[in-house]
């Protein structure tokens, strides 16, 4: 099943029309003129310097940026990941619905040690695996700039990241440490600088019995904390992983922020969600979603300040791919991959990984199956529609890419660092 792809000339057409004489856009102010423009999809603004001198003299303009912030959501594009550490240019334009190369004029992320770990609003964060430091640029404009890397007493597990707004002010989340003993620290851009150049801890909540609670409970008290989802199907707290994962996904985490609260949500060596609050500075382990003999791998993503649960389990000589959410301390069901797509995933041995849309309402799901049988398939579920997708492959000179995982991001070029 394929997404309707809208070609670049129909676009470029309804670009073009604007300036036509029904609508004399010549008469217009160049404040009234910008506002018009940012309402365009991101994929047009690259294109704008062709029409005349005047819009492409928006790219430099400072009116123009602040017009650009001043649009609620855009629908997101997918920064995707390949197996090799040295990630690609190539995204997905969920609006268009086809591949683009960026052609990132900087090229300092292509650095092999430098990994993608998180985005929100309209940047992306890598880090080093060599000095640990933090990475953020705006992949559309190539703007970049390093953070300091904290001291970690203790082995970094979590990476979350969150805009204020999606083109000011952003804030960096580390979870590190072993269950039970987490810790927490904070980088601010308002401030430039990480939480009082110290670890913050954070405490185990305790279960209806007043007992700590166990990484391998199946019942757990929930609060408003960070959630870790494992590989294996499990939620609980932070802990020290053995699982093996992709470079991409190995401090995987998201972050939501609901009445004040932030909570991030990850995955552990255990398969289990952990929920760690970081307003009561606490932490908490999620009940499973199904016996850990059904479970055969999972995710966590966040859509719209919502976390979604991603599981694909194996029965009945099938494969079943379902999307939960958390409410009231229940499980509820969301959706479910069609039969006919998902039976071609049993017996593959594969990998989910996944990534929503942060503000909006799509969650890509990238599945991928090592040798013997290398199988690659990428779907999009649509929150809103309640419906499934499968994307097209990316060919590049006539050779097909595969990725294994993606980050969601808001194309806004007047993000800025």
């Amino acid at each position: 099943m394929g997404l309707k792809r809208k070609s670049r000339d129909e676009e470029d057409t309804y670009t073009l029309t604007l300036a036509s004489a029904d609508f004399p856009m010549d008469d217009l102010s160049d404040d009234v003129l910008e506002r018009v423009l940012s309402w365009l999809p991101t994929s047009c603004f690259f294109r704008m310097s062709s029409v005349c001198k005047r819009w492409k003299s928006t790219q430099t303009s400072k009116s123009f940026n602040l017009a650009c912030s001043q649009i609620p959501r855009r629908d997101p594009w997918f920064f995707m990941i390949g197996n090799d550490p040295n990630p690609s240019s190539f995204v997905f334009d969920s609006t268009e619905n086809n591949w683009k190369n960026l052609k990132l004029r900087d090229r300092s992320h292509h650095r092999r040690d430098f990994i993608p770990v998180a985005s929100s609003g309209g940047l992306l964060c890598f880090r080093s695996s060599t000095s640990g430091e933090f990475l953020l640029r705006n992949p559309l404009t190539g703007s970049s700039r390093h953070l300091p890397p904290p001291l970690y007493a203790k082995p970094l597990q979590a990476v979350a990241m969150t805009t204020l707004t999606p083109s000011s002010s952003y804030k960096l989340v580390t979870i590190s440490g072993e269950i039970p003993n987490l810790t927490f620290r904070i980088y601010e851009s308002n401030s430039d600088s990480w939480s009082k150049n110290q670890e913050l801890e954070l405490v185990k909540n305790k279960d209806h019995n007043n007992k700590e609670s166990s990484p391998h409970d199946d019942d757990t008290e929930i609060g408003n904390t960070v959630y870790f989802l494992s590989k294996t199907g499990n939620v609980i707290v932070a802990s020290n992983s053995n699982l093996q994962r992709s470079p991409s996904k190995q401090y995987s985490s998201v972050i939501t922020v609901k009445d004040n609260t932030e909570t991030v949500y990850f995955l552990s060596s255990y398969g289990t969600i952990i929920a760690c609050d970081l307003t009561r500075r606490s932490f908490t382990e999620l009940p499973k979603l199904l016996p850990p003999f059904l479970e055969y791998s999972i995710d966590l993503v966040e859509c719209d300040g919502t976390m979604f649960v991603i599981l694909l389990s194996e029965f009945y000589e099938s494969a079943s791919l379902r999307i939960w959410k958390l409410e009231n301390q229940n499980w509820i069901h969301v959706g479910m991959l069609p039969p006919a797509m998902s039976h071609e995933l049993y017996g593959r041995r594969g990998d989910i990984n996944c990534v929503g849309g942060g503000d909006g309402n799509k969650i890509l799901v990238c599945f991928n199956a090592n040798p013997p049988q290398v199988y690659y398939r990428y779907f999009v579920y649509d929150l809103v529609a309640q419906e499934w997708s499968e994307l097209p492959r990316c060919f590049i000179d006539g050779e097909a890419l595969d990725f294994v995982s993606a980050l969601s991001f808001q194309p806004r070029i007047e993000a800025t660092l």
